[in-house]
C-alpha cells in the first residue's frame, strides 16, 4: 500500500463531509439569526449566513475521528493519534478557538473576551509542547534557543497567524483559498522532511478549505465566520510550529512568513494604518488589500484570483529556500521584494503615506490645504 494512501482517504473523508454539512450550516445559521447583514464598508448586497467554521470543524473533526478508528478497529499502525501529546494539544487549542469563534459569530463577544479565549488556546499548545523553541539566521546558519522566551513568542506567533486570516476575510473565497495555498505548502515541506503529524494535519486543513470553498467562492452562499477563519489560522501557526519549523532549522521563522506573506503584510499595514489614524485594532476600513484591487477596477473573482496567484508565488518562493544557496536566497527575496512592492505601489498602497508627508510638510512650512485624500477616494483614515 501506498505511504500516501492515508493521506488520500484522511482528505477524502475531509472534504467530503465539509462539502455535504456546509449547506445544513447555512440553513441553521439562518434560523438562529447569524447572518453577515452588507453595510457600507462590505462588498456583499445581500444578508448572507455566517457560521461556515462550524462545517470546517466538522470536516476536520470526522477525519480524525476516522484516523482513531482506523487505528483502533482496523489496526492501522499509522502512530498519528496514540499518544501523541502535540497533537492533542493543537486539537484542544483548535477546539477552544473554534468555540470562541461560535460565540462570536452569534453574540459579538468583546474583543478582550476573544483575545482571553485565544491566549487560552495558545496556552494549551504551549502545554503540549508546541512552541517556538529557537530562531534562526536564515542566511548565515546557527540557531538562537530562545528558553524561557519560547512562550510569549509562541503566543504571539499563534495569535498572529490567528487573526491574521481574520483581516483578509473580506471577500467571498478569499481566506480559503489562500489557507488551502499555504496548507498545500505546509503539506509538502512535511512529507519531505518526514513530519508525519504535521502532513497528516495538513491533507486534513487542505481538504476542509476546500471543501467549504465550493459553496463560498463568489458569489457567496455562506461566510467562514470567525468560528472559520481563526480556526483556520491557529491551525496554519500550530502546524507552522509543530512540522514546518522543525524541519526547516535556520530558516525556521522566516518560511511559513512568506508563504503567509500576502495577509500578513495586509494585517500589518491595517495595524499601522489604524495605529496612525488612532483608530482601535478591531475598527474595519476598506484599506485592504483587496478592497484596493476593487477599487482599481478589479472584478471580486480577478481580485481574489490576484491574491491566490500572488500567495502562490510566495509559497512557492518559501519552499525554494530549502533547498537553495545561500546567495540564491538573497537573490529571490530581492526578486520578490521588488516585484511586492511594484504590485502594492500599482494598488495605490503607499498613496497615503506620501500624500501625508506632502502634507506634513506644507504644514511645517505654514501651508495647508485643506484635507487630504487617498487615491481611491477615501479620506486618508482608510488608506
Amino acid at each position: 500500500m501506498s505511504p500516501y494512501f492515508k493521506y488520500v482517504v484522511l482528505f477524502a473523508v475531509a472534504i467530503t463531509v465539509t462539502y455535504l454539512v456546509t449547506p445544513l450550516v447555512e440553513r441553521v445559521a439562518s434560523r438562529l439569526g447569524a447572518v453577515d447583514r452588507p453595510d457600507q464598508r462590505k462588498v456583499h448586497e445581500q444578508p448572507v449566513p455566517s457560521l461556515g467554521g462550524v462545517a470546517m470543524f466538522a470536516g476536520f473533526a470526522a477525519a480524525l475521528a476516522f484516523q482513531c478508528a482506523a487505528e483502533r478497529w482496523l489496526h492501522v499502525q499509522s502512530g498519528i493519534l496514540t499518544r501523541d501529546t502535540e497533537l492533542l494539544g493543537i486539537i484542544g487549542g483548535a477546539t477552544i478557538i473554534f468555540i470562541v469563534g461560535v460565540l462570536d459569530d452569534l453574540w459579538n463577544l468583546a474583543p478582550i473576551v476573544k483575545a482571553a479565549g485565544q491566549l487560552a488556546a495558545g496556552a494549551v499548545l504551549i502545554a503540549s509542547g508546541v512552541s517556538v523553541e529557537f530562531a534562526g539566521n536564515p542566511f548565515g546558519g546557527g540557531l538562537l534557543y530562545l528558553g524561557i522566551w519560547a512562550i510569549p513568542v509562541t503566543l504571539f506567533w499563534v495569535l498572529g497567524f490567528t487573526n491574521t486570516v481574520n483581516f483578509i476575510d473580506g471577500l467571498d473565497g478569499l481566506a480559503a483559498g489562500v489557507c488551502a495555498i499555504s496548507g498545500i505548502t505546509f503539506f509538502i515541506f512535511a512529507l519531505q522532511t518526514g513530519q508525519t503529524t504535521a502532513a497528516t494535519l495538513c491533507a486534513i486543513f487542505v481538504a476542509v478549505c476546500i471543501g467549504f470553498l465550493k459553496h463560498n467562492f463568489h458569489p457567496a452562499k455562506i461566510f467562514m465566520g470567525d468560528s472559520g477563519s481563526m480556526f483556520l489560522g491557529f491551525m496554519l501557526g500550530a502546524i507552522a510550529i509543530q512540522g514546518v519549523m522543525k524541519s526547516i532549522a535556520a530558516i525556521a521563522l522566516l518560511v511559513p512568513i512568506l508563504i503567509m506573506g500576502v495577509p500578513i503584510f495586509d494585517a500589518a499595514f491595517a495595524i499601522v494604518r489604524r495605529a496612525k489614524n488612532r483608530k482601535p485594532i478591531t475598527h474595519a476600513d476598506q484599506g485592504h488589500i483587496h478592497h484596493r484591487l476593487l477599487h482599481k477596477g478589479f472584478s471580486h473573482t480577478q481580485t481574489v484570483i490576484v491574491i491566490y496567484i500572488w500567495s502562490a508565488l510566495l509559497a512557492a518562493a518559501g519552499w525554494s529556500l530549502k533547498f537553495a544557496p545561500a546567495t540564491l536566497k538573497y537573490a529571490i527575496l530581492a526578486i520578490l521584494a521588488v516585484l511586492s512592492f511594484l504590485m502594492l505601489n500599482a494598488m495605490g498602497i503607499f498613496e497615503g503615506l506620501r500624500k501625508t508627508l506632502r502634507m506634513n510638510g506644507r504644514v511645517s512650512n505654514g501651508e495647508d490645504d485643506g484635507p487630504v485624500r487617498a487615491a481611491d477616494g477615501e479620506d486618508t483614515e482608510s488608506a
